[in-house]
């Protein structure tokens, strides 16, 4: 099954040649991306959410919300009890959204799959939803999550079909015994209201001790 052919802002983001024309594609839709997303029945950050809760204690410190958006998980982790969440995405648009929200402690426009200005194990968590996809970060983005997560913590991701094998999949295994795949989800629909879209997985990855 091929990528699918998304319209409107979406396909825009998904077409686009560079981090650059990804950023400014957000920014430029940064105002009507919540409603447009609800209404196709967007279940990434949900699916996360519900992962995370099985799989990380409440009250643990802090967490990186990793391709925040305009700040749909912060927004729902402080609910259930995650008293420290920072926001990291290459939109300045979306995270302007996020910061109006007030759920976050700390900003950060920055881009995954480059090296991240974070300490080896900074979070207790890390969280991130619809990134791994085409046109935005394949598993060249996994390594520096992994570092920047501590040991005993949890990273919550989810990735396309079409990217899990051979690249996510393997990277994994090569990863080991510093990471696991503690959970994996059925292959699911991340936007049902929208024709032709590529199935994903959820995935759970336990940074070993």
């Amino acid at each position: 099954m091929g990528e699918s052919k998304h319209q409107g802002h979406l396909g825009a983001v998904y077409g686009a040649a560079s981090a650059d024309e990804v950023a400014r594609l957000y920014d430029g839709w940064a105002e009507s991306y919540e409603a447009e997303m609800a209404a196709a029945g967007y279940r990434h950050p949900t699916i996360c959410l519900a992962l995370l809760a099985r799989h990380l204690p409440r009250g643990a410190a802090p967490l990186l919300d990793a391709g925040a958006g305009t700040g749909l998980l912060g927004d729902w982790l402080g609910i259930l009890g995650y008293p420290e969440v920072e926001a990291l995405d290459l939109s300045e648009g979306m995270l302007a959204i996020a910061a109006r929200k007030g759920v976050y402690t700390r900003l950060h426009r920055l881009a995954l799959g480059r090296t991240l200005p974070f300490a080896d194990g900074a979070f207790a968590a890390v969280v991130s939803a619809g990134v791994f996809t085409s046109g935005h970060v394949g598993a060249e983005g996994l390594d520096e999550l992994v570092r920047i997560c501590r040991p005993g913590g949890v990273i919550v991701l989810t990735v396309k079909t079409t990217l899990w094998q051979p690249g996510f999949a393997q990277r994994i295994a090569e990863l080991a015994p510093a990471v696991t795949l503690a959970e994996e989800t059925a292959p699911y629909v991340s936007m049902p209201g929208e024709a032709g879209t590529v199935p994903s997985l959820a995935i759970v990855l336990r940074r070993e001790p």
